[in-house]
Order: C-alpha cells, then structure tokens, then sequence
C-alpha cells in the first residue's frame, strides 16, 4: 500500500501552548511536519524556529499564510483573534484547525461557515480531550447503556493565574475563566448527553482589576431533566474534574482535560456498591499525546483519508452555549439557548 504524503504545517504565532505543546506533539507523528512558524518579530519566529527544529520562520502571519508548501494552519492566537485570522486562512487556501474557543460569539463564528464552503477548506475547533483514548471510551460507556441512564455531568478545571500581562487575564481580548477552560465542560458536556441543552444560568465572579471572570459556576439543562453542572477558575488551586453520574453507575477521571502524554490515563468505574470508590473499576490506556492524535485526525479530514470529530457547525453549537451563559450573568436568571432556532 503507498505511504500518503505528510501533509504541512504552518503555525500562527509562537503562542506557549504552540511552543511547549502542541508542535512538540505534532513533530512526534509520521503523518505530518511542521513546516514554518510565524510571529510579529521575525528574529523571534527565527529563534523558535531554530529551537524547535522548524524549517522556515516569518516575521508576519500574512507572510506564512502565502507559503504554497503549507496546508493547514494551526491557529493559537489569542481568543480575539480566531476568527479574523481563520478567515484569512480560509482565503488563502488553508485548513484550520483554530484553538478553543474558536470565536468570541456565536454569531462571529457563523462568519466562517460561508468561507469555508466557499473555498472548501476545513475548521475544526481543537477540543484535543475529544481524541484522547480514555474519553472516546467513556462516550462508548453512555452509548452502550454501561451507566444506565446518565443524567448528571459535574465537572471543574481551576488554576491559578493572577499576570495582569496574560492574555486569559485580559477581557477586551477575551480572557476569562469560561473563554478559557470553562468551554471544555460545555463541549464535553454536550458530547456526552449527545443533544444541545435546553436553558444555562450562571453565576460569576469578576476580578475587581481584570474584569474577567475569575470563577464561574453554572447549571446547563438538557432535555429529559438531565444537567451539567461546572465550576472554572483563573484565581483557584490548580484542579480538574469530571463526574459521570448514571442509574446504574459513575464514571470518572484521574485527569480528565490536561491528560501528560507520557503517563497512563485512569478511568474509573463505581456500580454505587461503596459510596466511598471501594468497588471501583479502573480501566487504564497506554500513554498518548492527544494533540498529537487531534492533528492528525483533521489531517485525515483535510486529506480525505476519512478523520472523524465534531464540525464547524458543532463549534457554533458551542458558542451558543457560551453566549447564553454570558446573557445569564447579565440577567441574573435562566436563559434560553439559541431561541431563535427553537
């Protein structure tokens, strides 16, 4: 069987997760090379570059989006700046693959729907938690009926950062707990319950300097009285948790978002016998580097050598969820997901 060309990358900005993760992961697959790097100082797109082991650096986004060689673009730039730079990826004649959360509105991320069928190019928004083993296997859990039916998702991811120069600590660039980590219940969530919610209400707390929301906790209802319930924070111990509660069991993850590549991930399975985890059931996967299985998924997307995972219009979904729980601290009460579709 022939081997199928590597597909190349290009990389917008020199962005810490681009750095210290996400090209580390890409450079470790067969599938794929990371072709070029981009940042506003070139000498800078120069020396990561050379740091890194990428073989051309530009000093402009525009300058690596014209590289014929490149065909798709990560894109980790900050929140602000997703879709404006995506579209000008599309145009180009890229793929993207467009860090979390892909806009900073519903309505700002349906702009990319129309370019991308225009040009044909691909969007994925990178939930890199989707592709890692134990996930895919706790989705397998709920479909199956292992959990009876599920009808409480309780999840947490907190750390601590209190930069006032960091861009999750900057509100006019869209920082914030919930831009940040408070996405991933949101789409989890979703994945598991496998509908879109109903109504959100939401309660924040605002850093009194930074504006942003510094601890967020919510109710999401989904249909047939089933709820996700979460807390995120930029100001707490660093932490994360989900809880899968069903009729006939619990699932559960030693890490569930920010899973090491290097060490095996847990999951845990209790029938409810012991309240205290005395019956659990753990099931282990051999290490992975999610990232790494997230780029060369869209890559098989992009290539047409098949790829699975959500789409561009799961991505909007998404920011549905997120503007709704937005109106909520503005109101002060429940509100209605998306109710110009309901």
């Amino acid at each position: 069987m022939q081997e199928q060309p590597k597909t190349v990358w290009g990389v917008l900005s020199t962005a810490n997760i681009a750095v210290k993760q996400v090209i580390p992961a890409m450079q470790n697959s067969s599938k794929l090379v990371v072709g070029a790097i981009a940042s506003r100082n070139v000498d800078h797109a120069t020396e990561v570059a050379g740091t890194l082991g990428v073989e051309k650096a530009y000093g402009s986004y525009d300058a690596l989006l014209a590289d014929p060689d490149i065909d798709i673009i990560y894109n980790p730039l900050p929140n602000h700046l997703h879709v404006p730079w995506t579209l000008k990826a599309l145009e180009s004649g890229k793929h993207v693959l467009c860090e979390k959360p892909i806009a900073l509105s519903a309505e700002e991320a349906a702009k990319l729907t129309e370019v991308s069928q225009r040009t044909g190019k691909k969007v994925r928004e990178a939930f890199m938690v989707r592709h890692h083993p134990q996930w895919v296997r706790v989705r397998e859990l709920v479909r199956n009926g292992s959990l009876g039916r599920v009808g409480a998702v309780h999840a947490s991811f907190c750390y601590e950062n209190h930069d006032p120069l960091n861009v999750r600590n900057r509100l006019d660039i869209g920082g914030g707990a919930l831009n940040d980590v408070g996405c991933y219940a949101v789409a989890m969530g979703r994945d598991i319950f496998g509908c879109e919610p109903e109504k959100v209400v939401v309660l924040m707390d605002r850093d009194p300097e930074f504006g942003t929301d510094r601890l967020t906790s919510a109710i999401i209802a989904f249909p047939e009285g089933r709820r996700l319930v979460f807390s995120c924070a930029t100001q707490l111990v660093r932490s994360q948790d989900v809880q899968i509660v069903g009729t006939k069991g619990r699932a559960s993850f030693a890490v569930p978002f920010n899973q090491a590549p290097d060490q095996a991930a847990r999951l845990m399975i209790d029938d409810g016998t012991f309240v205290k985890g005395g019956a659990l059931l753990v099931e282990e996967f051999e290490p992975v580097d999610q990232y790494m299985l997230q780029a060369e998924d869209f890559a098989d997307l992009c290539m047409g050598h098949g790829g699975e995972g959500p789409d561009l219009a799961d991505a909007i979904c998404n920011m549905h969820v997120m503007d709704a729980l937005r109106t909520s601290e503005e109101s002060q009460g429940w509100v209605t997901v998306n109710p110009d579709e309901r």
